[in-house]
Order: C-alpha cells, then structure tokens, then sequence
C-alpha cells in the first residue's frame, strides 16, 4: 500500500486460520490500520492479493459485509438510544440476527437494556460495540484496540467474552493491540508488523524464544548477597547453583525472554539508534 510516494506496507504476506484468535502487533505507524481496513474493505491496496472469506474485500457485496463484524476504535453514534432499542434495530439488517435480549446477556448488558447509550460507563459502551458487532451471527470480527482506557476489571471481562465468542462459538477474531499482555493472553498467533513489514508471525512462546535475549536467574547467595546472571542455558546454571549450594537455592527465579522482548527486539532491529520509545502498554509488576 502507497500513500502517493510513501510506502506504508511493503508486500505483507500472512494467513489467518478460520476460528483462531490472531492478533496483529506494532508501533504506531507501522502500517496496522492500513492493513485492517483493506481486509475490512473500507481502504483499496495499491498492489497485491487479498482474500476474505473467500472474497475480494475490494469486491465484497452485503452478503459479504453481513459476515463480518467490526468494533472499531472508538465511535461515538447513536447517544440517544436505548441500548435494545439500538440492538433490536441493528438486527433488522441480516437475515438471521442473534436474539437481542439474549445478546445483552451474553455480553453482560441485560441490567442495561432501558438505559440511554450515553449514560453507558466505557467499559458497557465497549459490550455494547460487540453486541452490534455480532448480533449479525458473523464469522469473522475485527477488534481494533478494542480495551484502550479500560480498568483491569472490564478488561478482564471483555478478554473473558472474546475467548468466548472464539473457543464455543467458532467465531475468528482478528485483533490489533498495543497491549502485550492482552496479545499474549488472547491471541493463538500473533504477526509483528514493523515499518509495513511482517517481522515475524507465531505463537506467543514462538516469538519468545525467538528475542535476542538470554534468561535471567535470580537469587539469594549464602551470604544474603543479592544476585543475578544471564545466561542461554538457566537450566544448567540453576543445577550448578543447586549443586554448589548442596542444596536448595534462596530466592531463585528464572525470568525466560517473554513476548515483550520478542516486540521490542523486533522493533528494535528496524532502528537501531532507537527512535523514541514504541507505544506498548507493558503488563503491570
């Protein structure tokens, strides 16, 4: 995709499989909005091939739209209604809605049928985009950072009704995120787009091991002395500590690479000099 001169994805190739939870990480900038709206079929591509449920986004009719879900960023629409209200006229649009009561139960929003969308707290509001997104029974659905400004408790909920949507009913969810914690607890693949490049594409352990970095082990030596090592093999230095000690080992821990690693090595390798610090919310200690 070009914007004029400027090349903002360059040749990107991937597959996401039916009913898994992919998620797609990078900066800002790197070209993720691009790619999720010309699978969405809102943006035209400059070059290359794309398939989505076996269609041609570019081409996609409303028998097509109608099997996809989107939950956008953010969007501020409909105020005034009421939240069944809003939902039972959103189900008149496909051939084979979910049942609306039944949907704001689903999604934690039946205590707030008669309430004003406007008055919904953030967290609701973001139920409430997912119900919208699904009452057309579609089978793929699109997240676009879809926990930003979330507390631990609605984001818990909403990963809770994701892997739901995914595990039981089948749905394939392609999510994009600054949150490594939510990629690594969500996602069963994961792509790192940097610069309008996939990087890398894999489990959460996959991209792990793969970080330029070694294992951390920790521990309390004999002398009460704090310390700690890196090494490639914590397996073969806790043995040796173990031996050495003749017996158990204060305070030991290993800390392996982690997918945040994985990012920011991935991020990294593109610019050297650093660039500033990559947008990433990191998991709280």
């Amino acid at each position: 995709m070009s914007y004029g001169s400027t090349d903002v994805l360059h040749g990107i190739d991937l597959d996401i499989r039916r009913g898994e939870i992919f998620a797609l990480l990078g900066p800002n900038g790197a070209g993720k909005t691009t790619t999720v709206e010309i699978l969405e079929g809102f943006r035209q591509r400059s070059a290359g091939e794309v398939r989505v449920l076996g269609t041609d986004p570019a081409h996609g009719d409303d028998a097509w739209r109608g099997r996809i879900g989107l939950v956008l960023q953010a969007w501020r629409d409909h105020r005034r209604w009421r939240v069944a209200e809003l939902l039972t006229h959103f189900a008149t649009y496909y051939p084979d809605p979910r049942e609306p009561a039944t949907l704001l139960d689903l999604v934690g929003l039946g205590a707030q049928a008669d309430q004003v969308v406007d008055r919904l707290s953030g967290g609701q509001r973001r139920r409430l985009d997912v119900a919208l997104a699904i009452v057309g029974r579609p089978e793929l659905l699109f997240l676009d950072e879809p926990t930003t400004g979330f507390d631990p408790e609605a984001r818990r909920d909403f990963h809770a009704l994701v892997e739901r949507l995914a595990r039981e009913e089948g749905v394939t969810v392609l999510l994009t995120t600054h949150d490594l914690a939510e990629a690594e607890r969500l996602a069963d693949r994961i792509a790192m787009l940097v610069n309008g490049r996939i990087r890398a594409c894999g489990t959460p352990a996959e991209l792990a091991r793969r970080a330029a970095a070694q294992a951390e082990v920790r521990w309390t030596a004999s002398d009460g002395t704090a310390r700690r090592e890196r090494t490639e093999d914590p397996s073969q230095l806790v043995w040796e500590l173990h031996r050495d000690a003749g017996g158990p080992v204060a305070d030991l821990e290993v800390r392996r690479p982690t997918l945040e690693d994985a990012y920011l090595h991935m991020v990294h390798r593109d610019d050297p000099a650093g660039g500033g610090t990559p947008d990433v919310e990191r998991p709280a200690a």
